[in-house]
């Protein structure tokens, strides 16, 4: 794994339905995210902040809420992403809502295809976010990421990276999900996400769940993980604006992420979605900062060292 590290906040809420997600990238920094990475033997930049278009808080417009805004942020986070990339830094971009997962992925995959390697992508989240404008309930693009990077969404989002789609939807793994519209479902299905749901986690556990999902991972692949914080369980992390009960504990999470941090092919991360607003003295910020240590590296566990 890559030992020099860039973060790069992103400071937004404007796929979100609800504020507050804009402050996520501070709360991370509060609960001492560089000085924890740092302690672990890594050489880690903090590239400031983002800029892009305030939150004009706006109905949707034929099915999209803040389209022009959405664009604007993703094409400034695919830049800062794809530089870090082109110089051999691990980007993690510290969210802001997830709707900033497309413009990560597309510079991500953009990248992968200019230095010839694969693609693995873990989308660890309660939600599948495969929404398109005819689909979504609200109109809020951070539930349609994932359906805009395999070709289904409006022009500007769908062409970030370069190249339509920015990526296969067999490049993805779906953890943790327990809320999908019902058209997003058939959706998924007939795209052919490979989804391991909580009802699958709960049948097989969660070590085999990541064991499928990392499979046939090999030196030419790249993984990237975009954690959507609202994939724990809202008792453990209550700062999240769509919580959905019935997520993973903190161990089968620390599973999850010490699997990861096993294969040594984490080359990207997203952390998104962690609403300080909706937090008890940032106590999701130091669990999310907790778990990033872990995709790090840092076992809890008293094993010798492979």
């Amino acid at each position: 794994m890559n030992q020099r590290i860039s973060l790069i906040g992103a400071p937004t809420d404007i796929g979100a339905g609800s504020r507050g997600a804009s402050m996520g990238p501070e709360a991370l920094r509060v609960a001492n995210l560089q000085p924890t990475l740092e302690a672990l033997g890594l050489e880690v930049h903090d590239r400031g902040n983002l800029a892009g278009p305030p939150n004009p808080w706006l109905p949707p417009v034929a099915g999209y809420r803040h389209l022009p805004e959405v664009v604007a942020w993703n094409r400034v986070v695919h830049d800062a992403v794809l530089a870090e990339l082109q110089q051999q830094r691990l980007p993690v971009l510290l969210g802001g809502d997830h709707c900033l997962g497309l413009g990560s992925i597309s510079a991500v995959a953009h990248h992968c295809r200019a230095s010839g390697r694969k693609l693995r992508v873990l989308w660890l989240d309660a939600h599948a976010d495969f929404n398109t404008h005819e689909l979504t309930p609200s109109g809020n693009l951070h539930g349609m990421p994932v359906a805009c990077l395999c070709g289904l969404g409006p022009q500007a989002l769908i062409e970030l990276g370069g190249q339509v789609p920015a990526i296969s939807p067999k490049w993805v793994r779906q953890i943790g999900i327990r809320s999908v519209d019902a058209g997003e479902k058939r959706l998924v299905h007939q795209m052919g996400l490979e989804v391991f749901d909580m009802r699958y986690i709960d049948e097989m556990g969660m070590r085999h769940a990541m064991e499928l999902a990392l499979a046939t991972l090999d030196a030419n692949t790249h993984l990237h993980v975009s954690f959507d914080v609202d994939f724990l369980d809202p008792d453990i992390a209550p700062g999240v604006g769509t919580t959905v009960r019935g997520g993973p504990s903190y161990r089968e999470a620390q599973l999850c992420m010490e699997m990861i941090a096993d294969t040594g092919r984490l080359a990207s991360l997203d952390v998104m979605e962690l609403n300080p607003a909706l937090d008890v003295r940032n106590r999701t910020a130091e669990l999310a900062v907790d778990l990033i240590e872990s995709l790090f590296g840092k076992s809890t566990l008293m094993r010798a060292p492979a």
